[in-house]
């Protein structure tokens, strides 16, 4: 921490204590990464060992971009309510920057972070393309909305399908989590819900696959116009 590496988030034994400890949460506080307290059992499996000191930090592949930078210069930002699989994550980031998104925005509880596995599935996207963690994924979609951004939701009972949508010059796509979808305020946030048409009878498509489906549908009304 003192060093500015970017954590993904701390880990700390629930009992455990003492000046050192405390130092160490006073710190991840002071600069904003998350500190988690949890189970013996849960820190011993992450460290490989027992005898450990109480306390675990996750290294981040990355450091996080702040919403203010990216919201100002993009023409379409990539919104995840909750994505938890980091091959998803990793995937949708590849393919956000191949569309041409400004960036990927996540939240940062229940939700995969830009883990080793993330940079693995991204394939280098990473490097190119900033991620924001939001603290509310509810109050983010607020504030780019009044930044002149229109928010579509994607979702299986959306009233407009995705191939359809006369995308605007300041578009947010907002994809839900893996067999959850969209949280319910998360579509009250929504300007509109697209949905994609599916032929069998299955309702949904993998997050990641309905990610390059809807963006480079974006991309390519996009083209089209210009």
């Amino acid at each position: 921490m003192r060093a500015k590496r970017p954590l993904e988030r701390i880990l700390v034994a629930r009992g455990a204590g003492g000046h050192r400890l405390q130092e160490i949460i006073d710190l991840a506080r002071g600069t904003g990464t998350p500190v988690r307290f949890e189970d013996r059992g849960a820190l011993d499996r992450l460290a490989g060992v027992k005898s450990h000191q109480g306390v675990v930090a996750l290294g981040s592949e990355k450091k996080y971009a702040e919403l203010e930078d990216v919201a100002s210069a993009s023409e379409l930002l990539v919104v995840l309510d909750g994505v938890e699989d980091p091959h998803n994550l990793g995937a949708i980031v590849r393919t956000a920057h191949a569309a041409g998104a400004g960036a990927v925005i996540i939240a940062e509880r229940r939700a995969a972070g830009l883990t080793e596995t993330v940079a693995k599935a991204a394939a280098g996207a990473l490097e190119y393309l900033p991620v924001v963690r939001a603290v509310n994924i509810n109050q983010t979609l607020r504030s780019l909305k009044d930044d002149g951004y229109f928010i579509y939701g994607l979702d299986e009972n959306g009233e407009e399908r995705f191939d359809t949508v006369e995308w605007p010059e300041r578009t947010v796509i907002v994809m839900g989590a893996e067999g959850k979808g969209l949280h319910g305020l998360v579509k009250k946030n929504c300007d509109a819900l697209v949905r994609i048409p599916m032929a069998g009878k299955i309702a949904s498509l993998n997050v990641s696959v309905a990610a390059g489906i809807v963006l480079f549908a974006w991309r390519s009304r996009r083209d089209r116009k210009a």
